[in-house]
């Protein structure tokens, strides 16, 4: 069994999710930041994201043994969101009616995104500490004769 293969996709499953972790943050710090207009407001991102191409001998070789895979972060893109706006006539990015355009950042999808990144980076340190424990036991029946 090829570990590197195991290695290299909890590693790539933890990049993606520490990816998220950031875009989150990101959109949670932004999501309280006024704007002069509803078109320069902040916009919500998103991480893209797909599972590694294989060529189809590659695949084949995946019916046989494991080997490489993973996911690739194909870019961050920010989300066509309305902008929020709250009557604050004393703002200095007020409009004429008194309304400030802030990011249409939804806290609590934010934090459930969130949450799901966790439990997934928590999972991939999980299924990797496995292959490393079954590497090890692997050298240690190995050894012992």
């Amino acid at each position: 069994m090829d570990y590197n293969a195991a290695f290299q996709i909890s590693a790539s499953g933890m990049a993606l999710e520490k990816m998220r972790l950031d875009v989150t943050a990101a959109n949670i710090a932004n999501m309280n930041t006024a704007a002069a207009s509803a078109g320069q407001v902040y916009q919500p991102l998103r991480v893209q994201s797909r599972p590694v191409a294989l060529s189809f001998s590659q695949q084949f070789g995946q019916l046989m043994a494991l080997q490489g895979g993973g996911v690739e972060i194909t870019g961050v893109e920010a989300q066509p969101v309305p902008a929020r706006m709250v009557y604050e006539p004393g703002n200095v990015y007020a409009d004429a009616k008194g309304f400030v355009a802030y990011p249409g950042v939804d806290h609590t999808a934010e934090m459930l995104a969130l949450n799901n990144a966790l439990r997934a980076y928590d999972a991939n340190v999980a299924a990797m500490s496995a292959a490393k424990a079954m590497a090890a036991r692997a050298l240690d029946i190995g050894g012992r004769e």
